[in-house]
């Protein structure tokens, strides 16, 4: 009796002297200790260092989460002119663009390269080209590579072997591989060449530049060569235009260089590399817009209509265009939606300057391209609501039918020619037209030349007899 009672006295005494754990000092060095990472293991320093990673990457996105609000930076300005970031940036691009074009082949390399691949390649019995298969396209550029030097070998990688048509023998010719060749050289160096003249780097080029560029290559193109010296900023100025009208087609004042590369526009100035005694007829050298006799005919026209000699035309001017065929609604939308208005008698009058008649004659001579047909669709579109109706073919059409009557043909019925349009285009929507539908029916050109000009008109009403006058000459 007595020990049990001493036993849960002594007990009830044990649990009062017992200290909590914190108090302990045992306790406390313990956690002081692993607390600081001293004698812990890898492991264990490993896990803790985890931790303290995540936590500061969680205390890293409460913070952007708290910035939410504030717009992030996306303009960087551009160093000052004479700064010293700015010529850092400066002669590190002429470091770069040197080095590249050190590893470009040059006229001698490309030259040596066409004779190494005709003297190790073989003759096909069947057609006579000179082609080349897999063992032979390696030992060829063995052979270059100790002639010319090692940067001739990126050309001869299997992936580019298998990019040419093959025979039933696994052989390629070797023409179009040189010519390959030569036109990755070609766009490579022009690429450069745009880049140099790129003033802020930023991978555009501004008329300034483009025009410094065409300058360039004046004396290097055999048709230009005898361009009078007066004359050469003027072509500089109309031939630039035509790469802004279809490379830049939101009017930003700026052309992206890889996409003046990959346009017909560079294709079609570069073909003034051909030699004019070859075979290079007035024809062709007036519908390529880079000749001599092209910008030439422009100026002339344009001079021609500036009957007051204001520098500008004016709607009635240029009514004159084409010997007049054009109607006068379709001038009076080319004036209110390409061309600004201008200082004189307080803003209320438009003239046309010679940018936005360069930007007339490259739509009206393209119609069936992309750029051209947005143009004139824009003149087409009466209301601005982005796509024609009926009543849109009706008015538009009404103009060139009176020209039709005037000119001594037979009577036409209006509506006849605009069910004509509408099974021509077979738009989506079968109440109006869209820009989308003309591109997509491959006639949007002749479309708008038969709502724009009685000429257009005449030559669809009478294409089966412009067929058979084609084909005539070619029989005989």
């Amino acid at each position: 009796m007595y020990s049990g009672s001493s036993d849960g006295e002594s007990h009830e005494a044990a649990q009062r002297k017992i200290p909590p754990a914190t108090s302990m000092l045992w306790v406390r060095n313990l956690r002081r200790f692993i607390g600081s990472g001293a004698g812990l293991g890898s492991e264990a320093l490993m896990e803790l260092e985890t931790k303290r990673i995540l936590l500061d990457i969680f205390k890293e996105k409460q913070q952007k989460s708290a910035e939410g609000g504030t717009i992030p930076s996306f303009y960087k300005k551009k160093p000052e002119e004479g700064s010293i970031s700015h010529r850092v940036q400066r002669l590190a691009k002429y470091r770069f663009l040197k080095k590249q074009s050190d590893l470009l082949l040059n006229a001698d390399d490309l030259d040596a390269m066409w004779v190494c691949l005709r003297e190790n390649c073989v003759i096909d019995d069947a057609t006579g080209a000179e082609k080349m298969n897999y063992e032979d396209f390696c030992h060829i550029a063995s052979v270059c590579t100790e002639q010319i030097g090692p940067k001739c070998r990126r050309f001869f990688s299997p992936s580019n072997f298998m990019k040419f048509e093959k025979d039933e023998s696994g052989r390629i010719a070797i023409l179009p591989f040189y010519l390959y060749v030569m036109r990755t050289v070609s766009l490579t160096q022009a690429r450069i060449d745009m880049s140099e003249l790129d003033e802020d780097s930023d991978g555009f080029l501004q008329p300034h530049e483009m025009e410094a560029y065409i300058r360039g290559l004046i004396p290097n193109l055999a048709q230009l060569r005898d361009m009078p010296v007066a004359f050469i900023q003027m072509y500089c100025r109309i031939a630039a235009h035509k790469f802004f009208f279809f490379c830049d087609p939101h009017r930003r004042g700026k052309s992206c260089i890889k996409k003046v590369l990959l346009s017909n526009c560079l294709q079609e100035l570069m073909e003034l590399h051909q030699e004019s005694e070859e075979e290079v007829t007035d024809t062709e050298q007036a519908e390529n817009w880079f000749s001599l006799m092209s910008a030439q005919r422009i100026c002339d026209m344009f001079l021609a209509l500036d009957k007051d000699m204001n520098g500008t035309l004016s709607k009635q001017e240029l009514q004159e265009y084409a010997d007049g065929t054009l109607t006068e609604i379709f001038i009076e939308r080319v004036f209110d939606e390409h061309v600004r208005r201008g200082k004189i008698g307080g803003g209320n009058t438009r003239e046309m300057d010679f940018e936005s008649f360069l930007d007339f004659v490259l739509a009206l001579e393209n119609k069936d391209t992309p750029e051209g047909l947005t143009y004139l669709f824009r003149c087409l579109d009466l209301q601005g609501r982005g796509f024609l109706t009926t009543a849109d073919i009706h008015s538009l059409f009404r103009d060139v039918h009176q020209k039709w009557i005037e000119g001594g043909n037979y009577e036409l019925c209006i509506e006849d020619v605009r069910d004509e349009i509408w099974d021509m285009v077979k738009p989506a929507d079968p109440l109006s037209i869209t820009l989308a539908d003309l591109l997509a029916c491959k006639q949007g050109g002749t479309v708008a030349s038969m709502l724009i000009d009685v000429r257009g008109f005449w030559a669809h009403d009478n294409r089966e007899n412009l067929l058979q006058e084609e084909e005539e000459p070619e029989e005989e």
